[in-house]
């Protein structure tokens, strides 16, 4: 509500209507999340459903910690670029392989830092720290 309505929105309101939004708000973020746990319910297993979600993102995620903490010359647009990669390519596993969910995660990490790794070789930021340091 501060953050973000009250900065954007309504700057200069009373007390009242922002508690009167916060409750609306409320209202409505718990019924996005009613229709998305009905939806999920169908999917299987909640094990199996946090697994098949979270895959897009926890190999993504290894790459950047990878690149950040294993490879001193790799850069924040090498770390980004590569964790975009890392998430497109295991969108475009789920979508189009037999591949089983598991193996996403490996997939994404794979992904993540060879693209990183590509970008932080031809990333100017990179050149530039180099040049700074001498």
């Amino acid at each position: 509500m501060i953050d973000f309505y009250k900065r954007w929105a309504r700057p200069e309101a009373s007390d009242a209507h922002y508690l009167t939004v916060s409750k609306i708000a409320t209202g409505l973020w718990g019924l996005f999340a009613c229709a998305i746990a009905v939806w999920a319910a169908e999917l299987g297993s909640l094990i199996e459903v946090v697994n098949r979600f979270g895959s897009f993102f926890y190999g993504s995620i290894l790459g950047v910690f990878v690149l950040a903490a294993g490879v001193p010359w790799a850069t924040s647009n090498g770390a980004f670029v590569g964790l975009i990669a890392g998430m497109a390519s295991v969108g475009w596993a789920a979508s189009f392989t037999n591949v089983a969910f598991l193996w996403h995660n490996v997939i994404g990490v794979v992904a993540c830092v060879a693209v990183g790794l590509a970008v932080s070789l031809v990333d100017p930021a990179r050149h530039n720290r180099t040049r700074a340091q001498h």
